[in-house]
């Protein structure tokens, strides 16, 4: 009875078989989950929310913030996300279109910027006279984003790899051109800008003000004091404004170069 009692208790091969396996395997997972440390957290993190191309764009953009758009590399960003090379380019072919979600990003932060800018502006009696202190206050958000945020700005302008046949009608639809536009259109409405003048005048005004932004940033106007950069962005908006409000000057048909 005893030895029966024995033998029932007793594991079989079969189940010893198993045991080891399950075993071998939970040991094997843990190793591999625990390699790296912190980067084996965010493994499991990343594919438990299941969104991996958002957590290599987190990554990425974290570069581009700290270093411009050459900071961005792909398997970098899947470093930092804590999964392997080949899971990244299952979701990003190359380095070209994970550092083009990146500059979307770049464009929607300059664009965010710019709208908050507009959107602390203090209503004036004159409406006319608000258009303009909307027109400076886009100029003004776009040169700190510049300054403060030099990384994302880089990047936001940095020439693809590879064009998109719709970059001029992306450009125009969204992002900082869009808003620039939409207050030209308020100054035609209020009287501030001459309707003759209006087409094309996106073009020369955010030329004027992404030329200073460049110029204080990586041009010889960043050894310039605090003060002298203050003057130039107010003479920059000062020029724009009289550009914009001023008479015509072109008399003959424009040259093609």
């Amino acid at each position: 009875m005893r030895a029966a009692t024995r033998l029932a208790s007793r594991p079989s091969r079969s189940d010893v078989v198993y045991l080891a396996f399950v075993q071998h395997y939970d040991v094997m997972a843990q190793s591999t989950n625990g390699r790296g440390g912190r980067h084996g957290r965010l493994r499991r993190a990343s594919y438990h929310h299941g969104d991996l191309p958002n957590a290599l764009a987190d990554a990425a953009t974290d570069m581009a913030r700290a270093g411009g758009p050459d900071a961005v590399v792909l398997r970098a960003a899947a470093r930092a996300a804590g999964v392997s090379a080949a899971a990244a380019y299952r979701h990003f072919a190359d380095h070209d279109e994970l550092l083009a979600v990146v500059r979307r990003r770049a464009l929607d932060a300059l664009e965010a910027a710019m709208r908050q800018s507009l959107d602390s502006v203090t209503p004036m009696p004159d409406p006319a006279r608000g258009s303009v202190q909307r027109l400076r206050a886009l100029g003004l958000a776009y040169i700190r984003f510049a300054l403060t945020d030099p990384g994302l700005f880089r990047t936001a302008f940095c020439p693809p790899e590879k064009q998109r046949p719709d970059t001029a009608e992306r450009m125009t639809a969204e992002g900082p051109y869009a808003l620039l536009s939409g207050v030209l259109d308020e100054l035609v409405e209020l009287g501030v800008l001459d309707p003759a003048r209006r087409a094309g005048a996106e073009i020369p005004a955010w030329a004027a003000v992404h030329g200073l932004a460049t110029l204080l940033l990586d041009g010889p106007l960043a050894l310039i004091s605090a003060e002298e950069r203050a003057n130039a962005i107010e003479r920059t908006s000062e020029f724009v404004l009289n550009g914009l409000q001023g008479p015509s000057v072109r008399t003959r048909s424009p040259r093609r170069y």
